[in-house]
C-alpha cells in the first residue's frame, strides 16, 4: 500500500481516482495537482453547455475528495525525478511521491494551416476542449451570426449542433467524404448530414482547409478546391493528442500515449498512467468509461484492495447525443459489400437490406469459423440508420441513428457478447415485426428488464445496482444518482435512470425484493 500518492491531472480520470482512493480504508495521503484553474468538471457535457442548456455549475463533478486528499486546481506540474521520486510545479516546489498517477489527458489539435500559431491563435478562432475554451466560444458567439466548425467527428458535431442552438448559422467543415468517419459508414454520414441540415448545420464535406485570415470582424477558411468560407468565428474540433510532454521528459515509455500494462503500471513500477494519456495494447483512451474503470483498478491496487486486480477494456460505444440527435455505433464495421446497403431493396423511400450470411469477412479475426451477417437499413426521410454486422451468432458491430427503441438492447447484447434474438429484424427495426399490425410496442416496463442490465455504461451500474439503491433508501433520482453515480457521465442513460426510479416508486416493494 502506497503511502504517497500524487495525482498528476485534475480532469475527469483524476477526479475520480482521488474519489476511489478516498472511499476506501486506510492511513495514505493523496495530493491532487491539476493545471487548469478550476475545479473537475465533466468534459462531455461542455457541448450541452454550448447549447445553453445548462450552466458552468451543472458540469462541475460532484466529487468530493475531502479529508486525506488535498487538491490543488492551477498548480502545473513542469517536471518528474523519477530517481527522487519528485515533482516539481511551476512554482518551483517540490512534493515526493511513493507513487505517482499520469492522469493528464489530451490536448486538442490545431492543424498546421497558413495563418495559424498554435501558441498565439486569433480571437476568433478557439480549439473545442477545456471549459475555458467553451468560455471563449461563449463570448464570441455573443456577438456573432455565422460559426465554422473545422471537424466533422464527435466533437465537432455537439459543437456546431450546440451553436446552432443559439441561434448561429453553423457549418461544419470536414476533410473527409462523409461524417464521423472512424464510427459510421458512408450511408450513415449521409443520413446524419441530412439530419443535421434539417437541425441548421451544414456541412461541407471532402473539403480541406489550407489557410485562415483572421481580422478584428471575423475569419476566412481557405480551402484546397480554391473556395473560401468567412464567418464570425472559427472553433477548431480537429482532434486530440495524448498530453505525454511529462512522461516523455522523465524517460517514461511513450509511443502514442504512456504505455501501460494491465495493472495500469508504466515501466517504472512506481508511476502509473490513466485515462486519455494512457496506452494499453497499443491503443489510447477517448471515452469516459475506460478511464473511470482504470480509476478503479488503480485504487484497489493502490490501497491493497485486490492486489489480482487487472484492468479489462470495456466494449467502446460512442454516443452522440445532441438535441434531436440520437446516435449509437459500436464494434468494428467494414465497408458493406456492394454499396452501403448491402442487400438493400427499395421500400417505401426506404432501403432496407435483409439478412445475408456470407463467408469469412475482411477484418475477421477467425477467418476460417467465422459466420457474418450483416442487416441494414435506412429512410433518410426520418433520419433513420441501422446496421447491424452478427458473427458467429453475437452482435460484433453496429450503428443505429434515430429513433430506435431497441437501442439499448443493441448496446445490452454487444456488452455482453450474448446471442442475438431469432428474429434480427426487431433489433435492426426496433420493434417486433410479427405482431398485430405490423408489430408491438417494445417493452417498456422496468419490471421486465434483468437485474444485471447495464444502466449506465461510464459507471458500469446494473439495474440491481439501482434497486439495491433504493432498497438502502434513496427515494429520489438525485439521491440515487449520488450513490451510483448513475448518469454523471455521458448522460445518456439519465432518462433510464429516471424510469426506473419512477418505476420504484410506484411498485409494491414486494415486487422490488423478488
Amino acid at each position: 500500500m502506497s503511502g504517497r500518492i500524487v495525482i498528476v491531472g485534475y480532469g475527469m480520470a483524476g477526479a475520480r481516482l482521488a474519489t476511489e482512493l478516498h472511499a476506501r480504508p486506510g492511513d495514505r495521503k493523496v495530493t491532487v495537482l491539476g493545471a487548469e484553474p478550476h475545479r473537475a468538471y465533466n468534459r462531455i457535457m461542455l457541448s450541452t453547455l454550448l447549447a445553453g442548456k445548462v450552466d458552468e455549475r451543472d458540469v462541475e463533478l460532484t466529487e468530493l475528495a475531502g479529508q486525506g486528499v488535498d487538491v490543488r486546481a492551477g498548480v502545473a506540474v513542469t517536471a518528474i525525478d523519477r530517481a527522487a521520486r519528485t515533482v516539481r510545479t511551476a512554482t518551483g516546489e517540490q512534493l515526493g511521491y511513493d507513487h505517482l498517477v499520469l492522469a493528464t489527458g489530451s490536448r486538442a489539435v490545431v492543424p498546421p494551416l497558413a495563418g495559424l500559431d498554435p501558441d498565439r491563435l486569433p480571437d476568433r478562432v478557439v480549439p473545442f476542449r477545456t471549459l475555458d475554451d467553451c468560455r471563449r466560444i461563449l463570448a464570441a458567439a455573443r456577438g456573432a451570426r455565422t460559426v465554422l466548425v473545422l471537424g466533422g467527428g464527435l466533437l465537432g458535431l455537439e459543437a456546431a449542433r450546440g451553436l446552432a442552438a443559439r441561434g448561429l448559422d453553423a457549418h461544419v467543415v470536414h476533410p473527409t467524404g462523409h461524417l464521423m468517419e472512424r464510427q459510421l459508414d458512408p450511408a450513415a454520414g449521409a443520413v446524419l448530414a441530412d439530419t443535421l441540415a434539417r437541425l441548421g448545420v451544414r456541412t461541407h464535406l471532402a473539403a480541406s482547409a489550407t489557410g485562415v485570415v483572421a481580422g478584428a470582424d471575423g475569419v476566412r477558411l481557405d480551402l484546397a478546391d480554391g473556395r473560401s468560407l468567412d464567418a464570425d468565428l472559427l472553433v477548431l474540433a480537429c482532434g486530440v493528442r495524448p498530453d505525454t510532454a511529462l512522461a516523455t521528459a522523465a524517460g517514461l515509455r511513450v509511443e502514442r500515449g504512456v504505455v501501460v500494462d494491465d495493472r495500469l503500471r508504466t515501466d517504472d513500477p512506481h508511476v502509473s498512467a490513466i485515462g486519455d494519456c494512457a496506452q494499453y495494447d497499443g491503443v489510447v483512451g477517448g471515452l469516459v468509461a475506460p478511464a473511470w474503470a482504470q480509476a478503479r483498478v488503480v485504487a484497489r491496487l493502490l490501497t491493497g484492495e485486490d492486489a489480482h486486480d487487472r484492468y479489462r477494456p470495456p466494449p467502446g460505444v460512442t454516443r452522440l447525443k445532441a438535441a434531436g440527435i440520437d446516435l449509437a455505433a459500436m464494434g468494428e464495421l467494414p465497408a458493406p459489400a456492394g454499396g452501403a446497403q448491402a442487400g438493400g431493396a427499395q421500400a417505401g423511400g426506404a432501403q432496407a437490406g435483409g439478412t445475408h450470411a456470407t463467408g469469412p469477412a475482411a477484418g475477421d479475426k477467425n477467418p476460417v469459423a467465422a459466420r457474418c451477417e450483416e442487416l441494414t437499413f435506412a429512410d433518410p426521410a426520418r433520419g433513420t440508420y441501422a446496421r447491424l454486422r452478427i458473427t458467429d451468432d453475437r452482435l460484433t458491430g453496429a450503428i443505429l441513428l434515430g429513433d430506435n427503441p431497441a437501442v439499448g438492447t443493441v448496446i445490452q447484447l454487444f456488452d455482453r457478447g450474448a446471442p442475438v434474438p431469432a428474429d434480427r429484424r426487431a433489433l435492426l427495426l426496433g420493434r417486433t415485426v410479427d405482431g398485430p399490425a405490423g408489430g408491438a410496442e417494445p417493452v417498456a416496463s422496468p419490471a421486465l428488464m434483468p437485474d444485471a442490465t447495464t444502466v449506465c455504461r461510464c459507471n458500469a451500474v446494473s439495474k440491481a445496482d439501482l434497486v439495491g439503491c433504493w432498497r438502502a433508501g434513496a427515494r429520489s433520482v438525485a439521491e440515487v444518482v449520488t450513490a451510483t453515480r448513475a448518469g454523471t457521465g455521458c448522460g445518456s442513460c439519465r432518462d433510464a435512470v429516471a424510469g426506473i426510479v419512477e418505476w420504484l416508486s410506484g411498485v409494491d416493494p414486494v415486487e422490488v425484493t423478488r
